[in-house]
C-alpha cells in the first residue's frame, strides 16, 4: 500500500520499518473515540455560525466542532485505532464540490439536535459507503442507523425548546456557498467539561 500523499496529523512514524510493514502509526493512549469526517471550509462555517440564534435554549456548537461525519466510529483500542488509520490512509476519491442547504432536527426521547444539510447528498452518500464498508474491513461493527448527510449545528438534553419549531421555519430557505472536497480526515474525539474537541489525527487528500 502506497501512504504517498497522505498527511499525517499526529502520527509518529517508524523511520527502522518500512510503511508497508507495519501500522501506520502509533496513538499515545489505550482507548480512542474516533471518527471520519470532511472539513468545512472556513467561510462556510461563518455562514454556518450566522444561524446559531443565542435566544434559543441549545448548546451550540464551537467552529472548531463544525464537520460532516461520514462515519462515527467510537471507542477502540489502540491496535484497531491503527488498523483503521493505515485502511483509511488508502482511500482514493475525487474531489467533488457541496454545499449545505436547509435546516432540520433531529428529535429523540432524552434530547435532539439541530442541524443543515448538504446538497448534492449523492457524492457524500458515496463516499460514506465506501468508509463504511473500510469499517467492516478492518473488523469494525456495522453501522445499521441510515446515513444522513449533515453538519450538527446544536444540541439539547430533554423535551424539545419552545423555539426550534420557529427557528426552523425561519431558516428554510438557508443556502451556504459551495466549497471544494479535497481531503477526508480521521478525527479524535477528546470529551471534556467543556464539551467535545474534535482533534484531525489523519488527512487524506482526494485525487
Amino acid at each position: 500500500m502506497s501512504y504517498i500523499g497522505v498527511r499525517l496529523v499526529r502520527f509518529k512514524r517508524n523511520r527502522c520499518v518500512p510503511p508497508w510493514d507495519r501500522p501506520l502509526g502509533e496513538f499515545d493512549a489505550s482507548m480512542h473515540r474516533l471518527f471520519l469526517g470532511l472539513a468545512v471550509l472556513e467561510a462556510v462555517s461563518d455562514q454556518a455560525l450566522d444561524l446559531m440564534d443565542e435566544g434559543l435554549p441549545v448548546r451550540w456548537q464551537e467552529e472548531a466542532q463544525l464537520h460532516l461525519t461520514l462515519r462515527f466510529v467510537g471507542e477502540i483500542e489502540r491496535p484497531a485505532a491503527e488498523d483503521l488509520a493505515a485502511a483509511v490512509s488508502g482511500v482514493r476519491f475525487d474531489a467533488f464540490e457541496i454545499a449545505l442547504e436547509g435546516v432540520g432536527r433531529f428529535a429523540r426521547r432524552r434530547g435532539g439536535a439541530l442541524w443543515t444539510g448538504v446538497a448534492p447528498r449523492e457524492p457524500v452518500k458515496v463516499l460514506a459507503a465506501r468508509l463504511e464498508r473500510l469499517c467492516q474491513q478492518v473488523g469494525l461493527e456495522p453501522e445499521h442507523r441510515t446515513f444522513h448527510p449533515h453538519l450538527t449545528l446544536a444540541r439539547w438534553n430533554g423535551p424539545e425548546p419552545a423555539g426550534v419549531g420557529p427557528w426552523l421555519e425561519r431558516h428554510a430557505g438557508f443556502a451556504s456557498d459551495g466549497w471544494t472536497v479535497d481531503a477526508l480526515t480521521l478525527f479524535e474525539s477528546h470529551l471534556g467539561r467543556a464539551g467535545a474537541r474534535y482533534e484531525a489525527v489523519l488527512e487524506v487528500p482526494a485525487g
